[in-house]
């Protein structure tokens, strides 16, 4: 099961402005992602621009009260195949951190990694509003 421990409660990043998590020592290892210098905006926007991976940025970016949340907290009604798809294409592109806990897996948004190399990307993700509908 991901931490919900008080040591992984949310605060704000003064850096970033986003909400930010201490890692307790505990975490199992992440699953392979690109390094922060490895990061390349054309992927990153690439795998932001299908609707349901902004939103599942903009939910942890927003949202998150925990390090890892669990693919069934973003409370998307698609099948597991499809899922497992898109949150692998969050990971490949370094949006999202995952971590494997038994038969799930944890999902983390990067936001330092982020910050750094594409400064003011989160807040326009943040900004953005779905069309209504």
């Amino acid at each position: 099961m991901p931490p919900t421990t008080a040591s992984a409660a949310p605060a704000v990043d003064a850096t970033t402005g986003f909400r930010s998590f201490t890692e307790p020592a505990d975490l199992p290892a992440p699953l392979p992602e690109p390094t922060r210098a490895e990061l390349r905006l054309e992927t990153v926007l690439a795998a932001l621009s299908d609707p349901l991976r902004l939103h599942v940025v903009r939910k942890l970016l927003l949202e998150a009260e925990r390090i890892d949340h669990p693919c069934g907290w973003f409370g998307i009604d698609r099948p597991k195949s499809s899922l497992t798809h898109h949150f692998r294409t969050l990971r490949e592109a370094g949006l999202i951190r995952q971590r494997q806990y038994g038969l799930s897996r944890g999902n983390q948004l990067r936001v330092a990694d982020l910050e750094a190399r594409f400064p003011g990307l989160l807040a326009l993700v943040a900004g953005w509003r779905p069309p209504p509908g």
